[in-house]
């Protein structure tokens, strides 16, 4: 069974969601599931784990919004998970880890930064090339937030897109590769019901097996 490090919960994605989202996973891996983060990792800690999954922004918690991400105060930011990558870690960031802003250091490491998104509607998700992570992935529809993404790594292989009537067509899903581990971006995941969607949750499975190097 893999061990995996969960983090999140902000204000606008509470932990709650996750932490039902996984229950019916916790047969394949071993979750630690850490919501305040700023005191908690230390760079020894992640390099435990084969596989981070960040679905939070950088906030401390739900209930308190003042940044994760402090240079000389949090002992890991972005520089520590990119480094933690490069010596052969996995890290998936998934919907909310992926809310940074332009020029941020978390924007600089998964390679991409926040645009917005419409109200909460219905998101087609679709497979938009071959790639281990869409594998017995079928075309779904959820209701969901519809991201909208700026990439700005030039090495982002996509292999997932997602449309609605009010978002348009974007980027729904990329690997990079980054010295010797690996990085998923996943950005549907905010409501329930999108994690308990059969094919989300193969999604999601398929994504940590390739982050961790297992497919």
């Amino acid at each position: 069974m893999n061990d995996v490090l969960l983090l999140c919960d902000d204000l606008w994605h509470p932990a709650e969601v996750v932490e039902l989202g996984i229950e019916p996973l916790k047969d394949l891996y071993n979750f630690t599931v850490i919501k305040a983060a700023k005191d908690i990792l230390t760079p020894e800690m992640i390099a435990k784990y084969p596989v981070i999954i960040c679905c939070k922004g950088n906030v401390v918690n739900s209930s308190n919004t003042f940044p994760w991400f402090e240079e000389g105060v949090t002992e890991v930011c972005p520089k520590e998970f990119e480094e933690y990558v490069r010596n052969g870690g996995g890290f998936l960031s998934l919907h909310a880890g992926n809310t940074s802003k332009e020029g941020e250091s978390y924007t600089d490491f998964v390679g991409n930064y926040f645009v917005g998104h419409p109200p909460r509607c219905m998101v087609e998700v679709k497979a938009s090339a071959a790639h281990p992570i869409v594998d017995n992935v079928r075309d779904f529809t959820v209701r969901d937030e519809h991201y909208n993404i700026k990439l700005t790594a030039s090495d982002a292989d996509i292999f997932l897109r997602t449309y609605s009537a009010t978002g348009g067509e974007q980027v729904g899903g990329y690997t990079r590769n980054i010295g010797k581990g690996r990085l998923c971006v996943l950005t549907p995941g905010h409501t329930l019901s999108a994690w308990q969607q059969e094919d989300f949750k193969q999604l999601l499975c398929n994504a940590i097996n390739w982050c961790a190097g297992i497919i």
